[in-house]
């Protein structure tokens, strides 16, 4: 009995380590104000449909050991694709593929005893399973936020050898599920960093304008380990401000001090002040913008002031090279384009977006709208997909809380009413809550009924209570007949709250010109109507906040298979994949100009 007791304590003993082993963690704030070096660049690949490579153990950089000795796979001499980088658009023959990619590179590092060594991806689509020197180090599930893993026990000075399995297959319990309207890129498609540290570093801070009072800044900063009474440095030489700050118990300092001559961030003025904080062995640096934001009555309110969103929606996609967004100069080119059509507010469609276009969002004065893929089809009764979401949701806060332009948390979209989805979803509300109380909570609603007998579009959902803004996904003269002319047509959704149209539009195809009245033509003149029409019925909202179509960019997705008119794109863009502007742009144009 002894002996078997014995066993079992053992057996424990080595499950909770392996839990430790492979639980890949919150990347720490503003990992690109660390000291890095990047990993990206070629990554040797081996294409794995059939899940072969653990029965070889390819992860492994076994040598032959004799003249007999063989191996059926080699990464050396094979595809190599390039990271960052979607595997569909590098490979045709990967273009609809889903399923495990072996990602495989050599690189050298020079340890030191004072300092920690991080793994850091910057997101990985979907599930990915991490290895260094042949041994499984951490694991991750979610294809649009970073984690890290902390890899100073696993790294030899000299070479070392990782290799990442990845795996996009869609599955019920995944976020996003099985169905959606968007390309499944499977990859690692953002920046992957070896980050090193001092041993006790600065692992997480937030540091805001408090949500109301123009001269108040809040600050938390936390240690990565419980180390109290440790001086912690917090500068913001512009405004003469340098606090000494000491941590409890838990290794948090915190507190909240007056400042004079603030200049707040706003889409006109897109201020930012550079932050300095430093503990005796680690110092970092951000620029970081302040602003005032709440809700008061059916008005938003920016520094005090109501703000009309001028908005619009677009996909983590450079529609010309048909692949993912993931650099710079991928950021430079969507914003570029949303800034000359004249938005003010830019929705993350439908997952965080890379931090390239987040922060110079912030620089160019967008307001930002984030949110996980809770899109349609989610298991709400499963409570693997809730803790799923919660860390997903976790992690975009803990990434993006420092960014004043974001201005909306969306908790989820085009969600269909039942217990099990309430539940869920005042799951994630609270946890957001708990996070960070200086956004705005909002989710997009598409179950809007019409009443024929008050000739008013209405809502009916219990979750509207717990949200800031109600938003409304409403495609008037595509998905639904015009039941009057859009100038009869009354609105009575959540009237003491503010209302946002977070998607309106239709589909058109570039050049192609017809009957401005039949949807069928595809035409961009029944586009261009359609917006017209969906402009005048905005008018008469009586608590309209903004609005934002859906979408800049034409987009893939295998969902829409018309073979003439869609052929794998949804054709909703204000612009096609290649780079022109449809009629239904300048309509847009027009209206952002005048509000």
């Amino acid at each position: 009995m002894k002996k078997r007791l014995a066993c079992l304590f053992l057996l424990l003993w080595f499950c909770c380590n392996q839990a430790q082993i492979v639980r890949a963690q919150f990347a720490m704030t503003n990992v690109y104000g660390r000291k890095y070096s990047l990993l990206n660049g070629k990554w040797d690949v081996i294409i794995d449909p059939y899940l072969h490579g653990h029965k070889d153990s390819i992860y492994k950089d076994k040598p032959l050991k004799g003249k007999f000795d063989f191996k059926e796979y080699a990464f050396e001499g094979g595809l190599r694709l390039n990271v960052p980088g979607d595997w569909n658009s590098q490979c045709p023959e990967l273009k609809y593929y889903e399923g495990t990619v072996w990602y495989a590179k050599y690189f050298s590092v020079q340890r030191s005893s004072d300092e920690n060594i991080f793994l850091y991806f910057g997101a990985v689509n979907y599930r990915s399973t991490v290895y260094l020197n042949g041994t499984k180090i951490g694991a991750h599930e979610g294809g649009f936020t970073p984690f890290q893993i902390n890899i100073t026990d696993h790294i030899v000075s000299g070479n070392n050898f990782l290799v990442l399995e990845v795996d996009n297959s869609r599955n019920k319990d995944a976020i996003p599920a099985l169905l959606y309207d968007w390309w499944n890129y499977g990859g690692i498609t953002r920046d992957v960093m070896i980050v090193k540290t001092p041993q006790v570093y600065i692992d997480h801070y937030f540091i805001q304008l408090d949500k109301y009072k123009p001269d108040l800044i809040h600050v938390k900063v936390q240690l990565s380990e419980k180390r109290v009474n440790e001086n912690i440095r917090i500068a913001i030489p512009a405004l003469n401000v340098f606090w000494q700050l000491s941590t409890d118990s838990t290794g948090m300092a915190q507190t909240s001090m007056k400042v004079k001559r603030l200049q707040r961030w706003s889409p006109q003025t897109p201020h930012l002040y550079l932050v300095q904080l430093a503990t005796r062995n680690d110092t970092i640096e951000e620029e970081i913008g302040f602003r005032n934001l709440y809700v008061k009555g059916k008005h938003i309110y920016l520094n005090g002031n109501p703000v009309f969103m001028k908005g619009i929606n677009f996909h983590e996609e450079i529609a010309q090279r048909q692949g993912r967004a993931f650099s710079q100069q991928d950021a430079v080119a969507l914003l570029s384009e949303a800034k000359t059509l004249g938005a003010n507010l830019i929705r993350l469609a439908h997952y965080p977006q890379n931090e390239y276009i987040v922060r110079l969002a912030e620089k160019m004065g967008f307001m930002l709208w984030e949110e996980i893929p809770l899109w349609q089809n989610i298991d709400f009764n499963s409570k693997a997909t809730l803790r799923k979401a919660l860390a997903m949701h976790s992690e975009m806060v803990m990434r993006d809380r420092n960014r004043c332009a974001l201005t909306f948390w969306g908790i989820a979209n085009e969600t269909s009413p039942s217990k099990p989805r309430d539940s869920f979803l005042r799951e994630i509300i609270n946890n957001c809550q708990k996070m960070d109380t200086t956004r705005l909570l909002t989710a997009a609603f598409d179950k809007v009924k019409w009443n024929n007998d008050t000739s008013t579009f209405e809502l009916e959902d219990t979750l509207t209570e717990y949200l800031d803004v109600i938003s409304i996904n409403k495609y008037m003269g595509w998905y639904h007949p015009w039941p009057l002319k859009p100038s009869e047509i009354s609105w009575n959704i959540c009237p003491d709250k503010p209302l946002f149209i977070s998607e309106f539009g239709g589909e058109a195809l570039y050049g192609r010109h017809g009957d401005a009245t039949v949807a069928s033509s595809w035409s961009e003149e029944y586009q261009e109507q359609l917006y017209k029409d969906n402009l005048e019925m905005f008018v008469s909202i009586p608590n309209l906040a903004g609005i934002a179509p859906w979408i800049l960019f034409d987009f893939r997705s295998p969902y829409r298979f018309h073979p003439l008119n869609q052929n794998g794109w949804n054709r909703k863009g204000l612009i096609s994949d290649q780079g022109y502007r449809k009629k239904a742009w300048y309509i847009i144009n027009d209206f952002f100009r005048k509000h």
